[in-house]
């Protein structure tokens, strides 16, 4: 029991000893009952708090492991954006590929002609 309430009921029951009837005893009582009243309330704020406490541990652990959830599924999409996009610098790559080789074959001749009119006119 908090300190001060009990030196309230030592003092309110020295103070009934004392005198029943005087205007001391009354204010007495009605510090008591207010005393009462603010204890009763300081009570219930600290219920309201402590749930409240609990709500939001609820809360932030809750929205914790959506986010972890929304981290995993995020770096699941950049993944596969990742290899759709590798996949077709990939295919860029063998088109080009394919070109210079179709191109070179192409010039085969023409370089072939060329080197050996270079030879022959030694």
């Amino acid at each position: 029991m908090d300190e001060k309430v009990v030196e309230e009921i030592r003092l309110h029951q020295e103070t009934i000893a004392a005198d029943n009837n005087s205007p001391l005893h009354l204010i007495r009582e009605k510090e008591l009952e207010i005393s009462g009243r603010v204890l009763s309330a300081k009570r219930e704020a600290d219920a309201i708090v402590a749930e409240a406490r609990k709500k939001a541990a609820e809360v932030v652990s809750t929205a914790e492991s959506e986010g972890g959830a929304g981290a995993a599924d995020r770096e699941k999409a950049i993944r596969a954006e990742a290899a759709a996009e590798a996949n077709r610098l990939r295919e860029s790559a063998r088109a080009e590929a394919d070109k210079l080789k179709q191109e070179v074959e192409a010039r085969r001749d023409e370089a072939t002609r060329l080197v050996l009119d270079a030879v022959t006119a030694l």
